[in-house]
């Protein structure tokens, strides 16, 4: 038989190594594998997580124009309170065009602002210029008294505004819990604001505004420690230079840094308290939906701003407030001296109140009004149980009725039948 010569196949037995040259170099033994090295530890022996830090510019691969992903890189801080206002929803129902009030009194002491710091400019604040000076500003100015009837006009109407805004709050109970500081917050506003109408009354240093304020600072003097706030207020025995000095300084100082400081507290309020909407509504499916604050809302809001803005223009192009004679604190008080109309029903009953102690009992009557009606969130507990309150109703009526009353009372004895 012939002997079998074929190799064995591939692979089916191991090769063996050959060996070494000699003087070759002996191949490096594998290290073993070395274990994981624990996490570092505390000096104490316990262990610390490595801290997870938030990416420094989240928005980097965000799809938006350069501008805006610049703003929002070094303003990212802020896009919590804008989702926060995207997802914020303002009923709508039947009375929801009352939310809009409020809007326009920020829109028109925004135009305050603006407006006054332009008659800046040119006012001067002494009894020997500042009637010159609004002279100057009517006509040498250009447009000058566009500006000054624009600022005159924005302040009765921011007033008009508050005072609607604050009786349909509430009428509508929107003081309820958890709003009381809300309300408060506003109330504060209106006096602030009563204020500023008070204090720039007689800048213009005509006749009218120097002898309405020398009656109106003569009020507090029946009240005890009453003397000491006029001389405050006046500067003096008597209304002169001073008095207009101190005025001035009130009404672009004092009272702007307190009203930007309520208001900031209001917003700030009403931005996380919501919009409320009356009593029993929602329960009863008078709700119709919800708008969006951001954008919907403030677009709706925008549109009454740019009404009140034509109606402000038409108001002071056509029906302008007139400048009148400087005033001469020795000549005699002319007829039909008056407040401006926010507190005629005030001097109303200053003057039906004539009787010997009258004046004292009506300003006590005015305090205690006034502090009920900022505390009536604390008052009303039905409401705060979102029960109505029919009482407290009543008495927000006769309030406003005090007021309408009174107001008209004033308007026809010193404007339609003003004595000769």
């Amino acid at each position: 038989m012939a002997e079998n010569t074929q190799k064995p196949a591939a692979g089916t037995a191991p090769a063996k190594p050959k060996p070494a040259a000699p003087g070759a170099a002996k191949p490096a033994a594998k290290a073993p594998a070395k274990p994981a090295a624990p996490a570092a530890a505390a000096p104490g022996g316990v262990y610390k997580p490595p801290v997870d830090r938030p990416d420094p510019n989240p928005f980097k691969d965000s799809k938006m124009s350069g501008l805006a992903s610049w703003f929002q890189e070094r303003f990212y801080v802020l896009t919590p309170i804008i989702d926060y206002m995207k997802h914020k929803e303002v009923p709508k129902h039947r009375l929801s065009f009352w939310y809009y009030f409020g809007g326009l009194g920020l829109f028109f002491f925004i135009i305050q602002i603006l407006t006054g710091l332009l008659l800046l400019q040119y006012y001067k604040p002494t009894d020997a210029a500042a009637f010159s000076s609004f002279v100057f500003i009517q006509k040498e100015v250009p447009f000058g008294w566009l500006i000054r009837q624009i600022h005159a006009w924005s302040a009765n109407l921011m007033i008009l505004m508050l005072f609607i805004h604050m009786f349909s709050t509430f009428f509508m109970k929107s003081y309820r819990k958890p709003r009381e500081l809300m309300w408060v917050s506003g109330f504060i506003l209106l006096v602030l604001t009563l204020g500023f109408g008070f204090t720039g009354y007689l800048l213009p240093w005509n006749e009218l505004a120097f002898f309405a304020t020398q009656v109106g600072t003569e009020v507090p003097k029946v009240a005890p420690g009453g003397a000491f706030l006029v001389e405050i207020l006046r500067g003096g025995p008597d209304v002169s230079g001073e008095t207009l000095t101190r005025m001035f300084s009130l009404h672009v100082v004092l009272l702007p840094g307190l009203v930007m400081l309520v208001l900031a507290a209001h917003l700030t309020l009403v931005q996380v308290l919501g919009t409320s909407s009356p009593i029993g509504y929602k329960e009863a499916g008078l709700i119709k939906g919800y708008d969006k604050f951001f954008p919907t809302f403030l677009a709706k809001d925008g549109i009454g701003w740019l009404i009140g803005f034509a109606l402000l223009v038409y108001l002071a192009v056509m029906f302008p407030w007139e400048l009148g004679v400087k005033a001469n604190p020795l000549a005699p008080a002319p007829l039909g001296i008056k407040p401006e109309w926010y507190f005629w029903a005030q001097f109303q009953l200053l003057k039906d109140f004539k009787f010997e102690g009258g004046e004292l009992l009506a300003i006590v009557l005015f305090t205690i009004g006034g502090v009920a009606w900022m505390l009536v969130p604390f008052l009303d507990r039905q409401a705060s149980q979102e029960k109505k309150s029919p009482m407290f109703t009543i008495f927000g009526l006769l309030v406003l009725a005090f007021l309408l009353i009174n107001t008209y009372r004033v308007y026809d004895s010193y404007v339609l039948h003003l004595p000769k």
